[in-house]
């Protein structure tokens, strides 16, 4: 499986990442949403350059211009709801792309620390030979991200697959390369952390990634 860390190289993306997790930053609901989309923006180009393009000709004012454009039929899916601002920075680069949501939530066993991964809602068009980009910000432990990629080929199986989320714990990058086809899934994240805590949070991570967001829940 190809696998991508863009913060292990310095670009403007280290600058975004570190207001993302700065905790007197993260009062302003406002910017951290910005900044997830900005983030969104980044990793979006990044991905573009391993997407199928096509030679077309396009005729300007003048004469004709030989140029490239993306071939390949791109589904943007996105588990709800701490993705929706991810999604929106991706479909600000990536704008005739189909879409996908799916609802993917921890749902906690007595009180306790266990929980099970539901999934309650998806809507997606036909994703048979496409191009599926699957985003959530965090991949804590992957469970999450592999139920919602279970849950969308229902419609089909497309012919290449991106995972991408901002913050990844190494085990969830291990979890997502032993669950993926590793010949067709190309795995990106902004960073990873090293662990998780009691409470499957990746540490340092940023908190709560939906209530930074959309605030707390009950």
């Amino acid at each position: 499986m190809e696998y991508y860390n863009l913060c292990e190289q310095d670009s403007l993306l280290s600058q975004y990442m570190s207001e993302l997790r700065d905790k007197n930053i993260q009062t302003d609901r406002m910017r951290f949403r910005t900044n997830v989309r900005r983030i969104g923006q980044i990793m979006a180009y990044e991905v573009s350059k391993k997407l199928a393009f096509d030679n077309t000709d396009v005729e300007t004012p003048l004469a004709v211009a030989h140029t490239r454009t993306i071939g390949s039929n791109v589904v943007l899916g996105t588990v709800l709801r701490a993705g929706l601002p991810l999604h929106e920075g991706f479909l600000s680069y990536f704008d005739c792309a189909e879409n996908a949501f799916v609802s993917a939530y921890r749902k906690y066993r007595n009180d306790s620390d266990d929980f099970d991964i539901q999934i309650e809602y998806m809507a997606t068009p036909r994703l048979e030979g496409k191009t599926l980009i699957l985003v959530d910000p965090m991949l804590a432990t992957g469970a999450s991200m592999v139920m919602a990629y279970k849950a969308l080929l229902a419609k089909g199986e497309p012919a290449r697959v991106h995972i991408v989320s901002i913050i990844a714990s190494q085990q969830a990058v291990d979890f997502v390369k032993t669950h993926f086809d590793e010949e067709k899934t190309t795995l990106w994240v902004a960073d990873v952390d090293p662990v998780l805590n009691d409470h499957s949070y990746i540490v340092p991570g940023l908190g709560d990634c939906g209530d930074l967001l959309y605030g707390i829940k009950e």
